[in-house]
């Protein structure tokens, strides 16, 4: 999660910043028809698992502030537990620590995209070899036989760091609540194609991906942001003021996988007319460019260390070897045929700012970095990363759980048959994210095809450096292949791409 100062539309003397309220999400993903049609959540329960508490009051200042109160959605509420195991008691009560900010804006944003629902956190302290929110989702799923449909968590660690024992660990416990029809949503990283190098200025570890979110039983959620700032067409889908719950987004939006880095070929053409990134003359090694040296973005990529034992201190190459392709990671255009599991399965918005859009949440615990709730939301805490994408995900398949009326495990095959029927052999020209508030009405996925998450890097590790003090991640030292770009169907920036909830 990466956070940035919150604005909603609301103009200031750098510009006009319009971030997403639950209106807003409503708005762009097509969730209205759903609230309009009593498809809110009812009878549902969202868990979102941490490894701390955090103060029940913002969740009900973040639902009352945008029009979510729990007087008009009478089966809303939030409980905290600490899921016992079956035998003695190990999961030991966290309290309230810094990774509070994670536990509000997964428990508010699951909330906003499933309004009626039940929202379920489950915490544990840290132990000295498990996740607290890995040791209270295994509680949790041994402690009944029916436990809560869909888990979401928003925590991770590059495969190869987090090592064989741990990557297999989260592999059983999510293989476990598939067999007990849970659905599992994870997100997929905060760091583009370079998951080893978390809040970087550079990569310099290579291409990696989350060992804790790329098993083949849990649905990977990345990440993209808005292209309208790009395409300077800001007034075509925000009103200039906002509803009485915040809202300003007029419809659907374009999108573009979101990356803060100046190895982005769109951040680089918008500042300098130019799509050129690497090498002595290129946007990364330009005054300007080296103002967006970061690797923040959505991330994705190829399993590659899931298994084995890597070298470098846990880092690059050894014998490590990734996950194996699952059977329903197919049939759309634009799947790898590399072998092994590739993620994000599908991402939402879940940008911080870069092109003046993040999400605004409550989180007024300002010792570890929160704001006060107490006034407008263009003061309160504002934030973006693959953190709100995935509880968003896990919400509206609360939404799709309440429709069949039953629980539904593994989405993935599911969402990778609708994919295959719509973007068939060749993608679909009516569902391409770039057509904007033009798409066809009848799109289930949303087609990202237009702009990169790549990041500059140093080293010799998947990283282009011609010339010049930083290069671009890439899968070839030698040629410029970035890592990685938006195609038709499927890609590593964006998976299947976004989603029309209602369809």
């Amino acid at each position: 999660m990466h956070k940035s100062k919150a604005n909603y539309t609301f103009t200031t003397s750098q510009g006009t910043f319009q971030a997403v309220v639950p209106a807003d999400l409503a708005t762009i993903y097509n969730l209205n028809p759903l609230f309009t049609a009593g498809t809110t959540g009812t009878g549902q329960t969202v868990v979102v698992a941490e490894d701390t508490n955090f103060k029940a009051a913002d969740w009900t200042s973040f639902r009352n502030k945008f029009g979510l109160q729990v007087t008009k959605y009478t089966g809303a509420k939030l409980t905290q537990v600490h899921p016992a195991s079956t035998g003695t008691n190990n999961c030991t009560n966290p309290g309230t620590n810094g990774d509070d900010i994670e536990a509000a804006l997964d428990a508010e944003w699951a909330s906003a995209a499933a309004p009626n629902a039940a929202i379920e956190l489950i915490s544990c302290a840290d132990t000295a070899t498990m996740f607290g929110g890995q040791l209270a989702i295994e509680n949790l799923l041994n402690a009944s036989s029916t436990p809560p449909a869909i888990v979401s968590m928003s925590y991770g660690e590059c495969e190869a760091l987090g090592g064989a024992t741990l990557n297999a660990s989260f592999n059983t416990t999510f293989q476990q609540a598939v067999t007990e029809g849970v659905s599992v949503f994870v997100s997929s990283g905060d760091d583009t194609a370079a998951g080893c190098d978390r809040d970087a200025a550079d990569a310099t570890h290579g291409i990696g991906v989350t060992g804790w979110g790329e098993t083949v039983y849990n649905v990977s959620v990345g990440g993209t942001d808005f292209g309208d700032t790009y395409a300077k067409t800001n007034s075509t889908y925000w009103n200039s003021t906002n509803t009485t719950t915040f809202g300003s987004a007029k419809s659907y939006i374009p999108e573009i996988p979101w990356n803060d880095s100046c190895a982005s070929t769109l951040l680089a053409n918008f500042e300098t007319g130019s799509t050129v990134t690497y090498g002595s003359s290129g946007f990364c090694n330009t005054a300007t460019g080296e103002e967006f040296l970061d690797d923040a973005g959505g991330s994705g990529g190829p399993s590659k260390c899931a298994t084995g034992k890597p070298a470098m201190s846990g880092i690059v190459g050894g014998t490590c070897k990734g996950y194996a392709k699952p059977s329903w990671q197919a049939g759309v255009i634009g799947i790898q045929k590399d072998a092994v599991r590739d993620v994000p399965d599908l991402s939402l918005f879940a940008a911080n700012g870069l092109w003046g859009h993040y999400y605004v949440f409550c989180d007024s615990d300002v010792a570890n970095g929160g704001a006060s709730c107490a006034g407008a939301p263009d003061t309160w805490s504002g934030a973006g990363g693959t953190s709100f994408s995935s509880p968003i995900m896990a919400g509206i398949q609360a939404l799709v759980n309440q429709k069949n009326g039953a629980r539904q495990g593994n989405p993935n095959p599911a969402y990778y048959k609708l994919a295959a029927k719509e973007y068939g052999t060749t993608g679909s020209t009516t569902c391409n994210s770039t057509l904007g508030n033009g798409v066809a009405s009848t799109c289930v996925f949303y087609d990202v095809t237009q702009g990169d998450m790549d990041s500059d890097c140093t080293g010799t590790h998947n990283c282009y450096l011609p010339s010049g003090k930083y290069g671009v991640l890439s899968t070839s030292n030698t040629a410029y292949k970035p890592a990685y770009g938006t195609t038709v169907g499927w890609d590593f920036a964006t998976g299947l791409g976004t989603i029309n909830a209602a369809n």
